[in-house]
């Protein structure tokens, strides 16, 4: 009984955090606590987190192919440090252990938390940087290397990762906002992607709450999209982000 009540308590999370990233972003800072408290090891609910959110995070990266056609060259150069960081995280994390990790946990909720809390700054910035775009060789080269950083953190623990994308990008010379959530969104899957496959493959993915959490995810990004004009951003985005700290304090006391 006490099983389907936290498999149904699970649910109603992801549900939210779907919503949350339909809306503001930061769904993972709801959505991965929720699997520790319902007991499950810190590295089983991290890799499991991954299974569940890659599929929303794919048919948002279908709707933005338009907006990343016009420099392949560049998604090229940033698509080798996403498979290969998101792999390198993955396999990290898995001979990370696991009381190592526990220690770590919190702070890596931190850090998620303080990103998405700097989200309005990166998004001003990247609107006064101006109208023209040009991505210099030193540009590409300096992207790379982040973006290699920003997939090997991605692949160990994920949270935060689109808005280090942003400000890369925008540093890199990109001024076009669509297209730079289009390359973020489209990367972002990616790395996702192959830290699953190799999560999948260990074993670390537990699959009945994995489903209920994508169905959640997919039921919840629905709803959000569907009343998205209708919520205060700001507000939700200051629930995000006390509910992260309330966790990273809570997972560092549990700890």
């Amino acid at each position: 009984m006490e099983n389907v009540i936290g498999m149904i308590g699970v649910f109603l999370a992801v549900r939210f955090a779907g919503a949350v990233n339909s809306v503001a972003g930061g769904g993972s800072l709801i959505s991965f606590p929720s699997l520790v408290a319902f007991g499950i090891p810190a590295i089983q609910a991290n890799a499991t987190n991954t299974a569940a959110i890659w599929p929303g995070s794919l048919s948002s990266a279908l709707a933005y192919r338009r907006d990343i056609e016009p420099d392949r060259q560049l998604l090229l150069t940033l698509l080798f440090p996403s498979l290969i960081g998101g792999l390198l995280g993955a396999v990290v994390l898995v001979i990370t252990p696991p009381e190592l990790f526990n220690r770590v946990v919190p702070f890596l909720v931190l850090f998620a938390t303080l990103l998405f809390a700097s989200r309005d700054l990166i998004d001003r910035i990247v609107k006064r940087s101006g109208d023209a775009e040009h991505v210099s060789k030193l540009g590409r080269i300096w992207g790379f290397f982040f973006q290699l950083f920003v997939a090997t953190y991605g692949g160990y623990f994920g949270a935060g990762i689109g808005i280090l994308m942003l400000g890369s990008l925008s540093v890199m010379g990109l001024r076009d906002i669509h297209e730079m959530n289009g390359l973020k969104t489209l990367l972002g899957t990616l790395i996702n992607l192959i830290a699953f496959f190799y999560f999948a493959a260990r074993g670390l993915v537990v699959w009945p709450i994995a489903i209920v959490m994508g169905v959640g995810t997919i039921a919840g990004g629905f709803a959000g999209a569907r009343y998205a004009k209708r919520v205060d951003q700001r507000l939700l985005r200051g629930l995000v982000v006390v509910v992260g700290l309330g966790v990273s304090a809570w997972l560092l006391l549990k700890g």
